[in-house]
């Protein structure tokens, strides 16, 4: 189970070269997954989103871009540094000016019951202490019949487990250590991900949390997956 504390420390260690790294990681890779979320959200045509582990606010703003001026987006991440970073973006762009960025716990959100219309989280759940925890809180600030799109690292297919790990393993630490200088960040990040649950467990934990009508979309080989619930 992560610590919070040293998940928060990891992330505000890496917090200026994190999405750096994300590209050069994925081979660009994450671009295409983060598209695929948004369009399914513009598909929902919530009023108000919730991105929760905004992170350095990737999600957010490329929510904003494609929807109504009035949508309210909302970024929230525990780790100040990386929402320091999501400010320096929003100051380069008059379109992301409204989206307000706040500092909260994902397994205590500081928001009323029934706030939102939608909430997404990427690759963020699973630095979660508790993830039954966490999404039960997604439930309780979402509204009757609102969407949750969570998109996350998933386990690849049978066949290409093999070349995933390795990589895993072996170079992703060694390219990360170069790009971020904080190798054993890495490290921790791979662990996690080889640790979590594949779709189906996901989407078990998805509706033990009270959420209906769960599906998971797989991508890249199954690496990925985004899950979608009503609640």
């Amino acid at each position: 189970m992560p610590d919070p504390k040293a998940v928060n420390s990891l992330f505000a260690r890496i917090a200026g070269r994190y999405d750096l790294a994300n590209h050069l990681l994925s081979g660009g890779v994450d671009f295409c997954w983060r598209q695929r979320l948004v369009r399914a959200v513009h598909d929902a045509h919530p009023a108000d989103i919730l991105d929760l582990a905004t992170g350095s606010g990737d999600v957010a703003f490329a929510l904003a871009d494609g929807l109504p001026a009035q949508v309210v987006v909302t970024g929230m991440d525990f780790c100040q540094p990386m929402l320091d970073e999501a400010v320096k973006k929003r100051s380069a762009n008059q379109r992301w000016s409204e989206i307000e960025f706040k500092q909260g716990d994902g397994m205590a959100l500081p928001v009323p019951d029934k706030s939102f219309d939608a909430i997404t989280i990427s690759f963020g759940l699973r630095n979660m202490a508790d993830r039954h925890k966490s999404l039960c809180e997604m439930r309780r600030v979402l509204r009757p019949g609102g969407r949750l799109f969570v998109l996350e690292f998933s386990q690849p297919y049978f066949w290409f487990r093999p070349f995933y790990y390795a990589y895993l393993k072996f170079l992703l630490p060694a390219i990360a250590s170069l790009v971020t200088g904080d190798r054993s960040a890495y490290e921790y990040l791979c662990g996690s991900i080889e640790l979590f649950p594949g779709r189906q467990a996901m989407a078990e934990e998805i509706r033990q949390a009270g959420f209906t009508s769960v599906r998971a979309t797989s991508m890249t080989f199954g690496i990925v997956a985004l899950h979608e619930a009503q609640a």
